[in-house]
């Protein structure tokens, strides 16, 4: 049976990863997966119908407290777009010089998707992108940029990529722990690349013609300015709230925003109906990418039923025996999450190795958190933010696979190379 739940898994993460060919949607896949494969587990010999579903519901803890971490971010971030607070950076930009702009969209796309996520930032810089510059090729080659920065700089925060908050709400790094040990890295994983574009991209840009928002803001400029600042400091201060408190850290994201929610209802208290509606939490739930919490609970689910019959043990044998160098096994791991989701990698690697393995802020989850979040912008589809890039501007596959892969690929693993330097010998298992 557990052949049959495997076999389960595999087709549907094929499915996932085929999601356009199939035009089937990988939130859909995701959840069928998980339920196949826990209905199939119920169904074997392995174990009786109520310790199975004991088992399910241990592992639906764990999984709520990363999707309510995920819920209460993605409606804060809303908020701060609905009240246009990203165009306060827009208007910041005024240099015309094109190696100018590739550090300024360069770090601020690191710092930002350090507070915000790497999805989320992507969106806002390509979009910047594309008002900013008026030719094609900039913008492509600046798009390319800032999808390596966006994936190296959540790589570095619990809060800043999914993977590192799942390996932060899970007990295997700690905040502190990440933010000292993977700063640096990754840095280096987006510096090198910048140094490789410089060449390329020279002189000044020619303006371009923005045209003039007909429809004036609802939102003020003090009150964009307020609800910028109130959400980022919400956001920022989520780890400090579980490191004072020890609480689970979606407890300090949905306090967050509930403070968003009490300040912008007082903020627009005297509008009208019409105009505050678009400015409200209400609102913010509404347009959230609902879809990816779903993925997120069907990846997670799944890959507990893995966890649950024993298969996750024998995969991390298997590849012991296989490959043997922990550090290699790691940042292969990273290399595959190009071409694989790195929420089901990850979420395996959990499943494996355990904490009495490895403890907290071990070597091995710190360089796994690195990995997984910076090797996907090796491919254009091997992140959310490549995605989300691809989309917006129609970035061609083999356009980056030529051009950005191979600045990708040096800035990752120089990034490595520099975290197992600092660390050093790493403690035995």
């Amino acid at each position: 049976m557990s052949t049959l739940i495997a076999l389960v898994f595999i087709l549907g993460f094929l499915a996932i990863v085929m999601e356009h060919p199939l035009r089937v949607n990988k939130a859909a896949s995701a959840l069928l997966t998980a339920v196949l494969c826990w209905t199939a587990y119920v169904f074997s010999d392995m174990a009786t119908p109520e310790a199975v579903t004991h088992q399910l519901m241990d592992h639906l803890g764990e999984m709520a407290a990363i999707l309510f971490f995920l819920l209460g971010a993605m409606t804060i971030v809303e908020l701060i777009d609905a009240h246009d607070g990203f165009e306060i950076i827009l208007s910041m930009i005024k240099t015309r010089h094109r190696r100018h702009l590739l550090w300024i969209f360069g770090g601020i796309t690191f710092l930002f998707s350090a507070v915000l996520d790497n999805l989320t930032t992507t969106i806002v810089m390509v979009s910047m992108v594309r008002r900013l510059m008026p030719e094609e090729t900039d913008r492509m080659w600046y798009a390319g940029l800032i999808v390596i920065a966006a994936n190296a700089g959540g790589a570095w925060s619990p809060i800043g990529d999914v993977t590192t908050t799942m390996l932060w709400i899970g007990g295997q790094i700690s905040a502190v722990g990440i933010i000292r040990n993977i700063l640096l890295p990754s840095i280096l994983c987006v510096f090198v690349p910048i140094l490789l574009l410089l060449p390329r991209l020279k002189g000044v840009m020619p303006a371009v013609q923005r045209e003039q928002d007909l429809t004036a803001s609802v939102s003020d400029g003090w009150q964009r300015m307020a609800v910028l600042m109130i959400g980022v400091l919400c956001l920022l201060a989520v780890p400090i709230f579980k490191m004072y408190t020890h609480l689970p850290p979606f407890m300090g994201m949905l306090g967050g925003l509930g403070i968003m929610w009490v300040v912008t209802g007082w903020i627009h208290r005297g509008k009208n109906e019409a105009d505050r509606d678009r400015l409200t939490v209400n609102f913010a739930l509404r347009k959230i990418d609902t879809p990816s919490i779903l993925f997120f609970l069907g990846i997670l689910a799944s890959v507990a039923a893995l966890n649950s019959v024993g298969l996750l043990r024998q995969v991390s044998d298997a590849l012991a025996q296989t490959i043997g160098d922990e550090r290699a096994i790691v940042i292969t791991m990273g290399l595959l999450s190009s071409v694989i989701d790195n929420v089901p990698l990850v979420a395996a690697a959990q499943g494996m190795y355990d904490l009495t393995t490895y403890p907290m802020d071990h070597p091995f989850w710190e360089l796994m958190a690195y990995a997984t979040g910076t090797g996907g912008s090796c491919l254009i589809i091997g992140s959310a933010a490549g995605v989300a890039a691809m989309g917006i501007l129609r970035i061609e596959f083999f356009w980056y696979l030529k051009r950005i892969m191979p600045l990708a690929l040096v800035g990752y693993l120089c990034g490595a190379f520099l975290y197992l330097l600092l660390t050093g010998p790493w403690p035995l298992p």
